[in-house]
């Protein structure tokens, strides 16, 4: 079908109904990721382990309950799964249950590296898609790396201290990490569009609060939460698409001081943060939404991030449990994608969506090459 020749740019929800209309089969959708995981991975290796056999099987399946009558949610819609995420958790299987079709099984960091901004493979490292010699960040590398290729629409991921919101930054695309009550880790997708990033929340979270509201947001910024050491460059970057926001009335500044203590020591405890959940909730009495920059810098070479630290604007949110997305905010210097960190108040991933949706329409968010050298 000519919908599928669009394969890259095909958002996921686009998707489902054209295949709910039957007008493109899963199969046809399956087959298009099947075809553009063959052209790129050979150079970017973002994923471990490809399963066509079973997402083809997967794939018939669905267009028989289409041809049933049933409508799926994300009817046909192939995804890649995390590979510590696996099929069995609660988001892999919502996702199962909605039509999903996975195809394959994403690139995550060795067990033994303790700053999880890496993906391996048995081929290699995995390759940032806008810049080969750099890392796309982690641990959901090969969730990233994949959405932001084009080679499916969405990923699964999971966040422990920073781990769907880095890579979403340094891939260019959006990632959300949902509110969590207990632990570090908490799930949420990786995706091209703030659309089907919601459509992901939607069914694995539930009615998302907020979205569709009217009133300007109260917004604070800081560019260091009081202690980081943000690079002036991605700083400007992540500013200057809040600004955005704030120029188009979707946020109100509030002129909030935002002053946090170093997240570092209660992070490798384990949890426990009084102080700064006692700041957080002072906060958020008189701000909807944070924003930050997601990182402190720009993606490092496979090396290594040296002395970067970074995970310090977004793991002190994997302590408190709020809500946080990355969403991307333009390019650096050098034509890196810089992601806008935005957290909200426990529940209210509404406010993340509605905050998404008006960025990618008052700057729509770029594609990396489609193209890739084999490394």
């Amino acid at each position: 079908m000519s919908d599928i020749r669009t394969w890259p740019s095909l958002t996921a929800v686009d998707l489902a109904d054209l295949v709910r209309r039957r007008e493109v089969s899963a199969l046809e959708a399956v087959d298009a990721a099947l075809r553009r995981l063959d052209e790129v991975d050979g150079a970017l290796r973002a994923f471990r382990d490809v399963w066509p056999d079973d997402a083809r099987r997967a794939a018939r399946a669905v267009d028989r309950a289409v041809a049933g009558g049933d409508r799926p949610a994300l009817a046909g819609v192939p995804i890649a799964v995390k590979t510590w995420d696996g099929l069995d958790s609660p988001q892999a299987r919502a996702l199962l249950l909605a039509g999903c079709v996975p195809v394959g099984s994403t690139a995550v960091p060795r067990r033994e590296v303790d700053w999880q901004t890496w993906g391996h493979t048995d081929r290699g490292p995995t390759a940032n898609p806008w810049r080969a010699d750099r890392s796309p960040g982690g641990s959901s590398a090969g969730s990233a790396v994949a959405v932001a290729a084009g080679v499916v629409p969405l990923a699964t991921g999971t966040d422990g201290a920073g781990s769907i919101r880095i890579p979403a930054a340094w891939c260019g695309v959006i990632g959300v990490k949902a509110t969590h009550r207990s632990g570090l880790r908490a799930g949420g997708p990786l995706a091209r569009s703030a659309a089907d990033a919601g459509a992901y929340l939607r069914l694995t979270v539930g009615r998302l609060s907020g979205e569709r509201g009217r009133a300007p947001l109260r917004a604070a910024w800081s560019a260091d939460l009081g202690y980081a050491e943000t690079e002036a460059d991605v700083a400007a970057v992540a500013r200057a698409a809040a600004e955005r926001l704030a120029g188009a009335g979707v946020i109100t500044w509030v002129p909030e001081p935002v002053v946090l203590v170093d997240p570092e020591p209660a992070w490798r405890a384990g949890g426990g943060d009084p102080e700064n959940a006692r700041r957080l909730a002072a906060l958020f009495e008189r701000v909807d939404v944070l924003f930050t920059p997601t990182t402190p810098g720009a993606p490092h070479g496979h090396a290594g991030p040296g002395q970067q630290m970074n995970v310090s604007l977004t793991w002190a949110f994997n302590l408190s449990g709020h809500p946080a997305a990355s969403l991307p905010a333009g390019r650096d210097r050098v034509g890196l994608p810089v992601g806008l960190h935005c957290v909200a108040r426990h529940d209210r991933e509404g406010d993340l969506m509605r905050i998404a949706t008006a960025l990618q329409w008052l700057a729509p968010w770029p594609l990396p090459p489609l193209k890739y050298d084999d490394a």
